[in-house]
């Protein structure tokens, strides 16, 4: 998330979609091989952040099955040729009703099965990178994470945000697994990693166990 030439892992956040989603697009600087992450709309602006970067996409990566998340997947992939990974086969139920739900909220929303459902302990490659998946149930029972350690960097779709936590009041949602989600899953990898939310601005976990109202150490003591 630097422009350092040592940093193994860049990172690109595209907001999309009216729910102003962060698509992030991922890359390795060893081999400008790259994934696009979550890429709910507005596919001319994905395509653009793209081309600017230079990179080669090998593939999409989603972190759950929500139409601001998933919505032009499929559109995405077929265009550029390449597999979807990810989320956990739980969210089926969300990615079978994506046209539905993009009548609803007046969205492009294109019902798909990905390449390769993803459960915890999984890998995913991006070029030279080697990404940890960990199953993070609470805003969807299907939601998964994207974790690069040597980048101390993870991406965690609507589980946490800068001073919030992701809804729960959805299909399939639990306030209190969420919560539990977070302790369990997201605070072992550590302190001082990095993170791009769904939605608003980066933060790391040492910030958000400091400050958030929802999950800090103090508030979770209480």
């Amino acid at each position: 998330m630097t422009d350092t030439q040592s940093t193994p892992l860049k990172a690109v956040i595209v907001q999309v979609t009216p729910f102003q989603q962060n698509c992030t697009l991922i890359w390795c600087t060893a081999t400008m091989k790259a994934a696009v992450i979550d890429p709910g709309g507005d596919l001319p602006r994905i395509k653009a952040a793209i081309a600017q970067t230079g990179v080669t996409v090998e593939k999409i990566l989603l972190t759950h099955g929500h139409i601001d998340h998933a919505g032009e997947a499929k559109p995405l992939a077929d265009d550029l040729g390449v597999p979807i990974e990810g989320p956990h086969e739980a969210d089926r139920f969300w990615l079978a009703r994506l046209d539905d739900d993009g009548r609803n909220y007046g969205m492009t929303g294109v019902v798909f099965e990905p390449d390769r459902w993803l459960v915890e302990g999984d890998t995913v490659t991006v070029g030279d990178l080697t990404l940890d998946v960990y199953e993070t149930p609470g805003h969807t029972l299907g939601h998964v994470i994207f974790h690069h350690a040597p980048s101390k960097f993870a991406q965690v779709g609507d589980v946490l945000f800068q001073g919030s936590v992701g809804r729960s009041d959805m299909p399939g949602g639990n306030h209190k697994q969420l919560i539990e989600t977070i302790v369990t899953k997201l605070w072992p990898l550590g302190d001082d990693t990095a993170f791009i939310p769904g939605h608003g601005n980066p933060s790391t976990f040492a910030h958000e166990r400091a400050n958030n109202m929802f999950v800090s150490d103090r508030a979770l003591a209480e």
